[in-house]
């Protein structure tokens, strides 16, 4: 007898908190996840803070200390532009439905069909580049260095994206491509395939499984855990450790433009594309979704990822010369 070699996704997990509950049903696991993000980002930018990473001069050589009401300032403002970037973001380029186009008011309108669903779709991209946006418009308002306090934040994100991706995992949704590595999770939700297709055959074969019914649910790579690990909490690693030692304002900012996206993109492979836009480069244009059948297989997060590690290089390169042009003068 073969032992199950895959784990089935546990029944007691919901997207609810209270499933079944009147009005306590409405809090779902994704939305606390967001509270505990913002919270913990909240404690490490609290931490720099004591530090005196925040403080800054004027032009006129006199200090600024920073405070704690400049840090709720700075992430609630940095909140309102992330949420607008994320939500129109995925909406008008993951959505291929071009309902959004034709009802712009439905981007931010959280009823579908009479019931409330809050804004289901958000765009980590669309958050980056909004996030950003706000980070730049706060500080141009109070006048403090920016790239000092994009250092700061970019340190905090990444364990509070930690608890965005265990939030998906909750959810059941942004599982990955299916696999017979032994950590292969049954995502309930995911695509079901025949039995008696020959291919399918050899996969349960391997994996012990038996077909209970004509329709099966192969196991799948739990993509969401892995970037949990990766682009959270090793990548907060790599910042926290090097944040003393940055050669130059906006350092930490490249690590983590640079870093996320070099773990995302190969992520991505074991990652499964929206069905409804697929590969947006394909050396094979009719690899299915649910494997990896090339490297060179390219999806939209890939394209987005490998710009941001560009970008985080661009930076890196910036931020080095002119800091080398400061110390000579």
């Amino acid at each position: 007898m073969i032992l199950p070699l895959y784990i089935n996704y546990p029944s007691w997990i919901h997207p609810e908190i209270f499933p079944g509950l009147p009005f306590l049903g409405l809090l779902r696991w994704y939305g606390l996840m967001y509270i505990f993000a913002f919270g913990t980002a909240f404690l490490v930018l609290k931490k720099l803070l004591k530090e005196g990473a925040l403080d800054s001069t004027d032009s006129n050589g006199t200090l600024r200390k920073a405070t704690e009401d400049d840090i709720f300032s700075f992430i609630a403002t940095g909140i309102v532009f992330l949420l607008i970037g994320a939500r129109v973001f995925s909406t008008l380029v993951y959505d291929t439905s071009g309902i959004y186009i034709r009802k712009p008011w439905l981007i931010f309108w959280p009823f579908q069909n009479g019931r409330f669903t809050g804004l289901a779709g958000m765009s980590y991209h669309g958050g980056f580049i909004g996030g950003l946006l706000g980070m730049i418009f706060w500080c141009w308002k109070h006048k403090v260095p920016f790239f000092k306090w994009a250092d700061a934040m970019v340190t905090a994100i990444p364990l509070g994206y930690t608890f965005g991706r265990i939030g998906n995992f909750m959810n059941g949704e942004l599982y990955g491509r299916i696999t017979t590595a032994k950590w292969g999770i049954i995502f309930p939700h995911a695509e079901k395939f025949s039995s008696s297709l020959g291919w399918v055959k050899e996969f349960m074969a391997k994996i012990g499984m038996e077909a209970q019914t004509n329709l099966v649910n192969l196991p799948r790579h739990p993509s969401q855990l892995y970037e949990a690990l990766f682009e959270g909490i090793i990548l907060f690693s790599i910042i926290w450790i090097l944040h003393k030692k940055k050669p130059f304002d906006g350092f930490s900012g490249a690590i983590y433009t640079g870093g996320y996206g070099f773990f995302r993109f190969f992520i991505e492979y074991f990652r499964e594309p929206d069905a409804d836009i697929g590969y947006r480069i394909a050396a094979d244009t009719n690899a299915p979704l649910y494997m990896n059948t090339s490297l060179l297989n390219i999806s939209t997060g890939q394209i987005l990822c490998f710009l941001m590690i560009l970008g985080g290089i661009g930076v890196a390169v910036a931020g080095y010369l002119l800091n080398k042009r400061k110390t000579k003068a």
